[in-house]
């Protein structure tokens, strides 16, 4: 569908690269041509996939940073462009959630959730941004939030994730209408389940859980990663340079069939609960 050269020259920001869609996304569009540096705090599968992306024929590094930290944002961005050269597109993937009853919550542990999606998306956009804006140089964002933010539905047990998801889809319409004058362009990807090898252990907490979702989505099945990535490709390509501020759901009409992806634990017995908050522990 897409020409082998169609991101040829492009040099692209993901943070959360290392694993799961981030790392799809990455090597999607080393395929098609962009150099790619990867931002996450964990550097064995920042480097495992690095490699990937380099045996493509294209420019490839990394940075192990924590996006929390603004300064070692800026390092990153900085590590960034002497690694594979002036970067002109962002692609904001790094997150962090899990399933708990929101009163057994601690308050560290929702502000590390908005901590990483939130202020993490921020800091990489202001950094990126600030640098564009005065170089005069266009821009490219594109977010990756979640269902029940982009729905407006939220969803039981995932609170964290709701409230700094539906952050971040703010931030990406405003800043899609302030910033357009600089020709930086913002928009928004919100997936539905798409099976990883991180985040899908801690939200399906069992094969049965999985069977279950299956059996009720609407499609049957849950998203492949080839499909997120080339939406991916689309919304940064040049041919989607006229829209600015949207958010693309890509989730099989789930969220149609129900709001709240995770709003089935509702019938979960407090004893089920214990064993998987006391699995998130360990």
């Amino acid at each position: 569908m897409y020409k082998s050269d169609l991101m040829k020259g492009r040099n692209i920001l993901i943070t959360g690269g290392g694993t799961g869609l981030g790392r799809s996304m990455a090597l999607r569009f080393a395929e098609l041509g962009a150099n790619i540096f990867l931002v996450a705090r964990r550097p064995e599968p920042l480097e495992a996939t690095s490699k990937e992306i380099q045996a493509k024929g294209v420019k490839a590094g990394f940075a192990s940073c924590d996006v929390r930290d603004f300064a070692a944002v800026e390092k990153a961005v900085e590590a960034g462009e002497k690694e594979i050269g002036r970067i002109d597109t962002l692609v904001n993937n790094a997150a962090g959630n899990f399933v708990a009853r929101t009163e057994k919550l601690s308050a560290n542990a929702f502000a590390a959730v908005v901590g990483i999606v939130l202020n993490g998306t921020f800091h990489c956009t202001l950094a990126l941004g600030r640098k564009w804006i005065e170089a005069k140089q266009p821009g490219n964002v594109l977010n990756i939030v979640t269902t029940y933010a982009s729905t407006g539905a939220g969803s039981g047990y995932v609170v964290p994730s709701s409230c700094a998801k539906a952050g971040v889809l703010a931030m990406t319409r405003s800043l899609a209408v302030e910033w357009a004058r600089y020709n930086i362009r913002f928009n928004a990807i919100a997936p539905g389940p798409f099976p990883t090898e991180g985040a899908w252990s801690r939200l399906m907490q069992s094969k049965e859980f999985e069977e279950t979702a299956i059996k009720n989505h609407p499609m049957k099945r849950f998203g492949r990663h080839d499909e997120l990535a080339d939406l991916a490709v689309y919304l940064l390509s040049p041919q989607a340079q006229y829209i600015n501020g949207d958010c693309v759901t890509i989730d099989g009409a789930q969220w149609l069939a129900g709001a709240g992806e995770f709003n089935e634990y509702r019938k979960l017995p407090d004893e089920m609960w214990a064993m998987i908050e006391g699995a998130r522990k360990k």
